[in-house]
């Protein structure tokens, strides 16, 4: 995506929370592909056969994001921050209604291993992520706000500084910190 696609985005997203709900229809085709890349993240970390496909996690998650009107968009980066958290609740919420039935087969499964904590370390259920990201956000917002974006939302380091406003060095250090947090909280 271009420099100035990506002011058209920030634009179109501000001009939407001002009230202009005819922009909608100029923004979804422009941000659709993105969703449709993140949720297919999501989706590939499912197990085979799941009920939700790539193209209703996309849907529901616009729906969820349509109704959230009093958000202020700061620019792209942001709105894709926010697409991922809407993403992740959604799956975490059918994970855990999914999780009384028989089987461990309905369990998304996720890894915070990207070389930077333990090498061997197993996968987790998505609904045990979600649950330790909300401890953490109780004392630590900040470093829960850092996973959703980089571990969820897909965005980059410089990405998620932007959005945060905060120093490349803070988002690196938070990242590294919260997964290392995170691993011990799971594995208790």
């Amino acid at each position: 995506m271009t420099r100035s696609s990506i002011q058209d985005v920030s634009n179109l997203l501000r001009a939407w929370r001002g009230g202009d709900d005819a922009v909608l229809e100029e923004l979804m085709p422009r941000v659709y592909s993105e969703l449709h890349r993140l949720a297919h993240l999501y989706m590939r970390r499912e197990r085979a056969g799941h009920v939700l496909q790539t193209t209703a996690l996309v849907n529901e998650a616009f729906i969820r994001l349509v109704d959230a009107r009093e958000v202020d968009w700061q620019d792209r980066a942001h709105f894709f921050a926010i697409s991922s958290n809407v993403m992740r609740r959604i799956l975490a919420s059918y994970a855990r209604s999914r999780g009384g039935r028989k089987g461990s087969g309905n369990v998304m499964k996720v890894s915070l291993d990207d070389g930077l904590v333990m090498p061997s370390q197993p996968d987790i259920g998505l609904d045990k992520l979600d649950d330790a990201l909300t401890a953490l956000s109780k004392f630590d917002p900040r470093k829960t706000k850092v996973v959703e974006m980089r571990f969820f939302g897909g965005l980059t380091v410089e990405e998620t500084a932007e959005v945060l406003k905060v120093s490349h060095e803070t988002v690196e250090r938070d990242w590294r910190l919260a997964r290392v947090w995170l691993l011990k909280e799971l594995r208790s």
